[in-house]
């Protein structure tokens, strides 16, 4: 049985693989989870006033979700009024005009003082799509159309919703969906991606859900589940079996998605907690490499190129960061202000200001911070909560720039 399994996610990272070099964006942070686009033959640098715009659409509603986009449609969550009895749907829509093609509903609404409505991203495989709302409904749905093929409950798996609603974006790892319920019974449940079946539910290991995201890698040859919570970090066999696990006290919300490289795991949180790197040995041994507070990102998240990571923190604004070491290599101290979301395509860092909708290109360099050019997101929404911000990350599919404020979704030409 291990075997099968394993060779099944062999053959589906090779699929992801395809994806990836097709430039299609089919999960939350791309392909690998990591933010890193592989196109080539992008513009580096902008017009003033900004990039071609292709289209505008206001049919996304309300919320925070972000974009998959695989073969021509762009998928995305949005919620339809801000009243209780409202629902949260997922969206399928045209990548070249932004046409909308189908609408489904999955949930009812979450309302929250910093903006209601879903805020994951929905995950892409084949003919299917896994979606989770803001209160934890999660959805399998036809890509073609959107009907509906099964659905659970992270609250029916013994979880609580989080202050900020469920967050997460579910994985799809071959035949397999993981998500992240939390709470007694477990805090990483597996379904079958085909019949919605659960097939284990981590019992090991019970802490609440916070509102990263799980990746999968590859560890000396074995498949890994690794995900950030509240109080740690931790891996999980392709059965849900504890490997490994590492204190990391997050405080108040801890968002941003795991990074892996050759055997070492990063993980970062704001509101103080800061970063940390651990080493992970074939035997599943943790070993410490850094805790500090260089990098302390909130939740606009950080991106790893070659040695060095980038990303927001909230003392030092956009920074890079040595991997290796942990220390800080450039600030652009403050000069952006607000915190913001950072993307990484053909050498360029695409930043996104969550205050003023500012969309910036900078160098993904080692050495400075170099920023090329910049324009405004516009339209911008009528419909964002006072306390809300433009709290999507941006997306490079095939040549194009998305970015998204609510209901308002702008597209972009960014290919020379």
């Amino acid at each position: 049985m291990a075997f099968r399994y394993f060779f099944a996610a062999v053959v589906a990272c090779v699929l992801l693989d395809s994806v990836a070099r097709s430039e299609d964006w089919p999960s939350w942070r791309g392909p690998n989870r990591d933010d890193i686009s592989s196109e080539k033959g992008l513009l580096k640098s902008w017009p003033e006033g900004g990039p071609e715009k292709l289209w505008t659409s206001k049919d996304a509603g309300l919320g925070y979700s972000g974009f998959s986009i695989v073969n021509g449609v762009l998928f995305t969550m949005g919620a339809d009024g801000t009243a209780e009895e409202s629902n949260e749907f997922v969206i399928a829509l045209k990548a070249e005009s932004g046409e909308k093609i189908w609408q489904t509903n999955v949930g009812q609404y979450l309302d929250n003082g910093w903006g209601g409505g879903p805020r994951s991203t929905p995950t892409i495989s084949g003919d299917l799509l896994v979606a989770i709302s803001g209160k934890g409904d999660v959805v399998c749905l036809s890509v073609k159309d959107g009907a509906e093929k099964w659905r659970a409950s992270l609250t029916g798996l013994g979880g609580t919703i989080p202050s900020w609603g469920f967050c997460e974006s579910a994985l799809i790892d071959g035949d397999r969906v993981l998500v992240t319920p939390g709470g007694a019974n477990g805090t990483i449940a597996c379904f079958n991606l085909q019949t919605g079946e659960k097939i284990w539910q981590s019992s090991e290991i019970t802490d609440p859900a916070n509102y990263s995201s799980i990746i999968t890698v590859d560890h000396f040859g074995k498949r890994q589940y690794i995900q950030l919570t509240g109080q740690k970090v931790f891996g999980l066999d392709g059965d849900g079996k504890l490997l490994w696990q590492h204190d990391f006290p997050g405080r108040v919300a801890v968002v941003p998605t795991p990074i892996y490289k050759d055997g070492q795991v990063f993980v970062t949180a704001g509101y103080g907690a800061g970063c940390l790197l651990v080493n992970i040995t074939g035997n599943n041994k943790v070993e410490k490499i850094y805790d500090n507070k260089v990098m302390k990102n909130h939740h606009g998240g950080v991106l790893l190129s070659g040695d060095y990571l980038y990303g927001h923190s909230d003392d030092n604004g956009i920074i890079c960061q040595n991997f290796n070491t942990g220390e800080l290599v450039w600030s652009d101290k403050k000069k952006n202000g607000s915190k913001g979301a950072v993307a990484y395509a053909d050498g360029m860092l695409y930043c996104l200001s969550e205050e003023n909708g500012d969309c910036f290109l900078v160098e993904a360099s080692s050495t400075a911070y170099k920023e090329v050019s910049r324009f405004k997101m516009e339209p911008q929404t009528t419909q964002r909560n006072p306390q809300g911000r433009v709290w999507t990350h941006p997306v490079i599919s095939n040549g194009r720039l998305y970015l998204r404020d609510q209901d308002v979704i702008c597209c972009y030409k960014v290919k020379e």
